[in-house]
């Protein structure tokens, strides 16, 4: 019997090379095919800050985002811009950032969010606040913004009469407080109605000095010095203008021996003598959770405003030993931090 014809190995290795040929073929066009529809989006992101106390909140965002996979230069761009406390510059600034477009706008400060959402009223064009001491001058309510915004809050108003219990707990022989104050400050009425009405409650004797400033320079060529015949210790609101010469007026204060009360963690790292507050640091990471929301497609109005996680106690000994004041032993326990 005739066996039956088979394949010689050679046509057989032909016939494999043939198919492996075809299959790989097939394989780097499939492939090209669908890298159109995968190619990852650059997200473009601009941030706007009031002053350099500000970078904290734009720190802790960044290494947050990064955490939540977003790799600058490779699905993300960041754009940076400080208006190193001039308001005139931060107007300016805004504009620009409003007019490029970016997929997401981040902001630190009620003084940089305000124009901003001004200026992007009735767009799509998202803005996250990673730290604002009074939200509802942007924002419809804490629930729902009901427009393009959503961020965070310092609670800073509602910290006003915590922070005035300080002196009571630091120099509880402080009855009569120099409160500085900018009127130019888009929170002005607000940061003055909520001081009088917590020294009232507390028993405090509040002696106004009322500027007019559009930058820190501004504030120390009007402020002048700091003198005991105004008060016995000194309650700073957290103004841009006023925070951006934290290091003039805790100069000033030290020279007269005058504890002073800062509006955050910044400022007493500056030299004014103690703070309760939240650390912007740790609000840029929380608004970073925010910014993610919303890049992948969730809208601003849907997410409420949130409140710090943490506040702290900071205290500097270096500034209350330069006035020559103990601090209490009971409040050296209780800080989050002690500034040597």
């Amino acid at each position: 019997m005739t066996p039956p014809l088979r394949p010689t190995s050679s046509l057989g290795l032909r016939f494999k090379s043939v198919r492996n040929t075809i299959g790989a073929t097939l394989a780097a066009a499939l492939i090209l095919a669908a890298t159109p529809c995968h190619a990852q989006k650059v997200f473009q992101v601009a941030a706007l800050i009031a002053e350099d106390q500000f970078t904290a909140a734009y720190e802790g965002f960044r290494s947050k985002m990064s955490e939540l996979g977003y790799v600058a230069g490779k699905n993300i761009r960041y754009e940076l811009y400080n208006a190193k406390g001039d308001m005139v510059a931060l107007e300016s600034l805004a504009q620009k950032i409003v007019q490029q477009k970016p997929d997401l706008i981040v902001t630190s400060s009620t003084t940089a969010s305000v124009p901003m959402a001004k200026l992007t009223a009735g767009t799509n064009l998202p803005v996250v606040f990673l730290t604002s001491g009074n939200p509802l001058k942007m924002v419809k309510s804490y629930s729902s913004s009901g427009n393009n915004l959503t961020g965070v809050s310092t609670s800073v108003m509602e910290l006003t009469e915590k922070r005035l219990e300080l002196f009571r707990q630091i120099a509880p022989r402080v009855k009569r407080l120099i409160f500085i104050t900018d009127s130019k400050s888009p929170n002005y009425q607000e940061y003055v109605a909520a001081t009088q009405e917590a020294a009232q409650r507390l028993g405090f004797a509040l002696s106004e000095i009322e500027i007019k400033a559009a930058n820190g320079d501004e504030v120390k060529k009007q402020l002048g010095r700091l003198t005991r015949k105004s008060g016995e210790g000194v309650f700073i609101p957290p103004d841009t203008a006023l925070v951006s010469a934290a290091e003039f007026i805790a100069g000033e204060a030290i020279k007269e021996k005058l504890p002073a009360v800062g509006s955050n963690v910044q400022t007493v790292r500056r030299g004014l003598l103690a703070v309760y507050s939240a650390d912007y640091y740790a609000l840029g990471q929380q608004g970073a959770k925010l910014a993610d929301k919303i890049l992948h497609g969730a809208r601003p109005e849907d997410l409420p405003i949130e409140l710090p996680n943490k506040l702290e106690l900071i205290v500097n000994l270096k500034t209350a030993r330069a006035i020559g004041l103990k601090i209490p032993k009971e409040i050296l326990l209780r800080a989050d931090e002690l500034i040597e």
